[in-house]
């Protein structure tokens, strides 16, 4: 999983007293390639190996500096400084992340997930206006999504029940939609690009639920739990941003940073947040994810 190494390798954690985090070089440096260290071995042009040279690679002189070597991988590490490290941030639809003006820096990550329906457009500078990819369901569907989402953006479907599928056919080849089994109507014409529909694999969701946050069935994990764990088997850097709700006994307090939702409407919600919450501060604590903004 990326970034797990981190927390036992890494020489210096980003700490979150430090100034900002940002989808820099330099964390993936931190991060993604700190095993390499341990596996590869340099290769010199003579057969004469003095004794003072070094059996492994140290990552302070090696990816993303110069070096000069006049040897490409295998037999040397010219070119090393191109290697990708693909940095994401997942962006909850929490309060936390309203007033952090955080918009500019989240539209620097190479991939930004959203969820469900959580508006772009009037928010943009806290939440940014990029989005490469956003996770819904049939009930948390825009029947506009070009409204908040760029054209290349993918929507990916996480198919809960086996009527969100119906749901899909019956949109993309117009037949006549069937209403019954959702806990709430979800939009009867939806204007996406059908050439940017995905649908997620169920196997991501069955590993959230049972290798992450470790709960029985029927309690399903919420979309930004989920889309955590996408990002940390997709990407090399991590970070997240809008997580968390308020205290509940705060029943007032807006959970959202749209709209007027509290913390009332979550009274009797199927998903266990509190385990959630501290699944993320397990990996927060392991150096696999970082938030981006102050937060309990």
């Amino acid at each position: 999983m990326a970034c797990i190494v981190y927390c036992a390798l890494a020489k210096s954690p980003v700490s979150l007293s430090s100034a900002r985090p940002s989808p820099s070089r330099e964390v993936c440096v931190n991060c993604a390639w700190i095993v390499l260290k341990c596996t590869l071995f340099v290769l010199y042009d003579s057969c004469s190996i003095r004794r003072q040279t070094r059996l492994f690679l140290k990552l302070d002189d090696f990816f993303w500096r110069e070096r000069l070597s006049r040897l490409a991988l295998p037999y040397g590490i010219k070119g090393s400084g191109i290697l990708e490290c693909r940095t994401c941030v997942v962006i909850g639809n929490g309060f936390s992340i309203k007033n952090t003006s955080l918009g500019s820096i989240i539209n620097k990550y190479d991939v930004v997930f959203r969820l469900n329906d959580a508006p772009v457009r009037g928010y943009e500078d806290d939440v940014g206006n990029k989005t490469s990819m956003r996770l819904f369901y049939p009930e948390s569907a825009s029947s506009n999504p070009t409204l908040h989402n760029e054209p290349e953006t993918l929507m990916v479907l996480v198919p809960f029940k086996l009527q969100d599928l119906r749901w899909l056919k019956e949109i993309l080849y117009n037949e006549k939609r069937i209403r019954k089994g959702f806990w709430k109507p979800p939009p009867l014409i939806w204007l996406g690009d059908p050439s940017k529909i995905r649908v997620l694999d169920p196997h991501f969701l069955h590993q959230t639920a049972e290798r992450l946050l470790h709960i029985p069935k029927p309690v399903h994990p919420t979309t930004g739990i989920l889309a955590v764990f996408i990002a940390l088997n997709y990407c090399d850097v991590v970070h997240i941003a809008g997580f968390g709700y308020p205290q509940s006994n705060n029943q007032k307090h807006p959970i959202h940073y749209y709209g007027y939702d509290t913390m009332r409407s979550m009274k009797n919600s199927y998903h266990d947040l509190n385990h959630e919450a501290v699944a993320l501060k397990k990996l927060e604590d392991a150096g696999a994810i970082l938030y981006l903004h102050p937060h309990l």
